[in-house]
């Protein structure tokens, strides 16, 4: 399979105002806004496509229609997760999970965006050298 485009659609009660979210905060643009569908893509990474789409539309799964989305969280790796992190705070971003460093080598934090969708941010790290032994990894 020679994938040229990674995208994922989101069921919304207002699509424009969930892409208005990932314009103002994450770097998005609009590519089509018919209303029941907005179609965004990253300014820098044009192959990473968000779709926001009615929830009461005719274009959903008979088995989807009508659904809240649950569960979602989209993730997007960056090379200063200090800085986006007060970036989004001063933007007045809903934090529900503060910064913080993972053992496994991982520093991220996590916002909600309209309808639920959460977004987490992170920024691979150095992985500590105890939790890796204690987990069964072997340092190379």
């Amino acid at each position: 399979m020679n994938i040229e485009l990674v995208g994922t659609a989101l069921l919304c009660d207002d699509p424009r105002a969930c892409a208005a979210w990932f314009v103002e905060h994450v770097g998005f643009e609009v590519g089509v806004d018919l209303g029941w569908y907005v179609n965004t893509q990253h300014a820098q990474h044009k192959n990473l496509s968000l779709d926001f789409v009615d929830r009461a539309h005719e274009s959903w799964p008979g088995s989807l229609r009508g659904q809240h989305t649950a569960g979602a969280l989209l993730a997007f790796l960056v090379a200063d997760v200090d800085a986006e992190a007060a970036r989004l705070r001063e933007a007045g971003a809903e934090f529900t999970l503060d910064l913080v460093t993972e053992p496994w080598g991982q520093r991220r934090f996590q916002v909600v965006a309209p309808e639920g969708i959460h977004v987490e941010i992170l920024q691979a790290v150095a992985p500590d050298p105890q939790w890796l032994r204690d987990n069964g990894f072997t340092e190379q």
